[in-house]
């Protein structure tokens, strides 16, 4: 059979998965599987080896994912995910892959709008973050460190419109937990008054970003035994 023949026919029958994407390449684009596409390229040294490395911000293209909307127009509901790559000599090599960790941007939030996510490098580590306008916001803190990329401190704020009704943070590398609660239910914004809670994680355990299966189901409160 000729050889382009034999290749093509190959290629119809198996789906484009089936060749994932090199786990080192000097062009960052090339370690991204077929069946993604980038939206977002981050840069930054994450390893302190003085090198930049890369974040790529990925999501699915399965066409079955791509829904019609209540206005008529399509929803691409293809989750999103995570490659990391250390810059080693003329090369990226990928030290994480993960590739559905997070929920789409058009996910259907019911009477809620979908938060905002956010993920960027600053000082060495890796901050995932989600906005939530009016209702609040949460922030992940990753070091890279033991071989993996570990979950350092946690921050989270619940609003109810422009009041700050609670705030939460997080340092596991100290062990230190504080909780702020606003105790003025008339505050307009700006005037809250915070009671502040100290306490310690009660359940120390490792959270690894390669080891999160979805955003959405993560509660670092819960997982760290954190009273409420």
């Amino acid at each position: 059979m000729n050889i382009t023949r034999a290749a093509l026919t190959l290629a119809t029958l198996l789906p484009c998965h089936a060749w994932p994407a090199p786990t080192t390449s000097p062009n960052p684009a090339m370690l991204v599987p077929g069946t993604y596409r980038t939206v977002e390229t981050i840069r930054g040294d994450l390893n302190k080896d003085g090198h930049e490395d890369v974040v790529l911000l990925v999501k699915a293209t399965d066409q079955k994912m791509v829904v019609t909307g209540d206005d008529g127009k399509p929803l691409d509901r293809n989750r999103r995910g995570l490659i990391i790559a250390f810059k080693k000599g003329p090369s990226y090599d990928v030290v994480l892959s993960n590739l559905q960790c997070f929920s789409s941007e058009n996910e259907d939030g019911g009477v809620y709008f979908p938060p905002e996510l956010e993920v960027r490098i600053d000082k060495g580590n890796f901050y995932i973050g989600y906005s939530h306008g009016r209702y609040g916001h949460w922030r992940y803190n990753f070091r890279y460190q033991n071989a993996g990329f570990e979950l350092i401190g946690y921050d989270s704020s619940s609003h109810h419109g422009p009041v700050v009704e609670r705030a939460l943070s997080v340092n596991i590398l100290a062990n230190k937990v504080v909780r702020r609660v606003n105790t003025n239910h008339a505050a307009q914004g700006g005037d809250e008054r915070f009671k502040e809670i100290r306490s310690t994680i009660q359940r120390p355990k490792t959270i690894r970003l390669g080891d999160i299966p979805d955003f959405d189901e993560l509660s670092v409160e819960r997982t760290l035994g954190i009273s409420p």
